[in-house]
């Protein structure tokens, strides 16, 4: 259900033309692609402070050695930018939406891949 709600979130960015909305529909697919990959392992992140921390060290473990480690480590990075925007009403530009849109879009890619070897 995570791997779906993320690629429909993505589906709807192109739609879109707020760069801070664009940005904050991406990293909480991202986030959501984290969490569903969690879960095709059997676990779960626990809610509260530190739950968005603990996905993108996952991300960054469980991708290593992949084409989406890259990904994985941008997805840490842009913990930040979330946390300007959310925080501080720091304003985003549209390059770093496409950063958050394409990073997102990355990590769905890997984790369907992931995803339909855990099914064979």
């Amino acid at each position: 259900r995570f791997a779906t709600m993320a690629s429909d979130a993505l589906g709807e960015i192109a739609n879109l033309s707020n760069q801070s909305v664009r940005s904050d529909i991406a990293d909480n697919a991202a986030h959501d692609i984290g969490e569903a990959l969690l879960a095709a392992l059997g676990y779960r992140t626990s809610s509260g402070a530190g739950q968005h921390a603990a996905v993108g060290l996952f991300l960054e473990a469980v991708c290593k050695g992949t084409d989406a480690v890259e990904a994985a480590k941008i997805f840490d990075r842009l913990r930040n930018t979330r946390n300007q925007l959310r925080y501080a009403a720091t304003p985003i530009g549209r390059a770093q939406a496409d950063l958050a849109t394409t990073t997102a879009a990355s990590l769905l890619a890997y984790a369907h891949k992931v995803m339909d070897r855990s099914d064979s």
